[in-house]
């Protein structure tokens, strides 16, 4: 796979274990389900490194290689740009306020090249695979999708990417696609809709389904945010905001923070783990539902008003109508462990967030971002966070204003348009075409 550097060592530096039975398993690169029968449970990663030992020759999210589960380093990886943020501080009176920026912002060290921290999942899912080639099938409601798609054009990786036509618009990359990653798009139709599609071609042979919040690559890659902040920070931070769809990154940074409490030499050695302040469109909030009604399972409406309330939603790449809640460590879990909440968010206030941000910080941010940073200043105007504690804002995106002046970008044009409400079974057989691989649809 193009310049990818050979295996770090014979054997992986880490084992997994299921998060409930604590069965363990040495990891092949591709597993992403416990083989025992019991509910569902997300694997996690044990290192063999116990302490935290960030790598200064590491490149970009490398740097912290040991708490991550790869057997090869993939260069060009940029990792999160921390800093404290003076003019957001004073304006919503917390002096001790911090930014994890995500995106391109050069100026801040930021150089994530399609401007979501989705290249932080992709670029640590590509160094946990295999030696043997097989196409990885990502479902993404844009996001997610222009991060494999750069990263896998760059090293050659086989890719099968899914995305609904809303997402489209995400993916533009400096350079176009290799002839082996290729996108589908799929009309009239949403995320949701892309996980069963992605679901139905992962199971025939020759591709191998990325797995989304269940591979322990894209959650450890996620939870370098944390790790990038405790150095910043000298310390983890009491209050953590993000927006979440599925909220794997806020599973990830949790699952970080603990590794980080239990090591005796870590900057969070010991300290209370952050709470977990999540947020989602107020138009579509099926955790935030779930969560203020006090249950562990989701509360679902109808598939067609699901799908109306995502075209209502501000920030559509929050819009996962089956998010890892209910599953075992997943979000009901870790909202638990850390004292959390979870908030909602209405279009106008994430709109004047991001405007804000902008005015601020004079970089743009992504609406995800924003709903983020909307909830935060409503949680500080509420009184719900102490003048003295440590907070730490996670800018999942931002920076692509300032690309589209930085460079020219290609907008990424689909192998292959799929009405959503057509045969699944067809479906999978066209896209078995776009590879040359004669599949069997299970």
């Amino acid at each position: 796979m193009g310049d990818i550097d050979v295996e770090v060592s014979g054997k992986r530096h880490y084992s997994l274990q299921c998060s409930l039975c604590r069965e363990r398993y040495a990891d092949d690169g591709l597993m992403l389900t416990c083989t025992r029968s019991h509910e569902p449970a997300l694997l996690q990663t044990e290192y063999t490194e116990k302490r935290f030992t960030p790598d200064d020759e590491g490149d970009g999210i490398f740097r912290y290689r040991h708490w991550l589960p790869v057997v090869r380093d993939v260069p060009g990886s940029g990792r999160p740009a921390v800093f404290r943020s003076e003019r957001l501080s004073r304006l919503v009176g917390l002096p001790d306020l911090w930014v994890a920026f995500n995106g391109y912002w050069p100026e801040r060290g930021g150089l994530l090249e399609t401007g979501t921290f989705k290249e932080l999942e992709a670029y640590t899912v590509l160094g946990r695979l295999p030696k043997e080639p097989v196409v990885l099938v990502v479902a993404s409601a844009g996001n997610t999708a222009a991060a494999f798609a750069s990263v896998c054009s760059r090293y050659g990786q086989p890719c099968l990417l899914i995305v609904p036509a809303v997402g489209l618009g995400r993916l533009k990359l400096p350079e176009a696609l290799h002839p082996l990653v290729r996108l589908v798009v799929l009309e009239d139709a949403d995320y949701a809709d892309a996980i069963a599609l992605s679901e139905a071609v992962g199971k025939t042979p020759g591709f191998q389904l990325e797995g989304g919040v269940r591979n322990v690559g894209r959650r450890d890659g996620l939870g370098t945010v944390m790790y990038a902040a405790v150095e910043a920070m000298g310390g983890l931070p009491d209050f953590y905001f993000q927006a979440v769809g599925s909220a794997a990154g806020g599973i990830a940074v949790h699952e970080a923070a603990k590794r980080l409490v239990a090591e005796a030499s870590s900057p969070g050695a010991g300290a209370a783990l952050p709470r977990l302040l999540l947020s989602q469109n107020d138009s579509f909030a099926p955790i935030h539902r779930a969560w203020r009604a006090g249950q562990r399972f989701l509360v679902r409406g109808s598939a067609e008003d699901d799908k109306r309330a995502v075209r209502r939603a501000f920030a559509d790449e929050l819009t996962n109508r089956f998010p890892p809640y209910a599953v075992h460590s997943g979000v009901y879990d870790v909202l638990v462990e850390s004292d959390g909440d979870v908030l909602a968010v209405d279009g106008r206030s994430a709109r004047a967030a991001m405007d804000l941000f902008g005015d601020l910080e004079s970089i743009d941010i992504e609406p995800a971002s924003a709903v983020a940073l909307a909830s935060l200043l409503a949680a500080a105007r509420e009184g719900r966070i102490p003048s003295d504690a440590s907070v730490l804002l996670n800018v999942t995106g931002g920076g692509r204003g300032r690309m589209a002046r930085d460079r020219s970008a290609v907008q990424v044009e689909p192998s292959l348009r799929i009405a959503a409400r057509g045969s699944l079974e067809e479906a999978v057989g066209q896209i078995a075409g776009l590879f040359s691989v004669d599949l069997q649809v299970s």
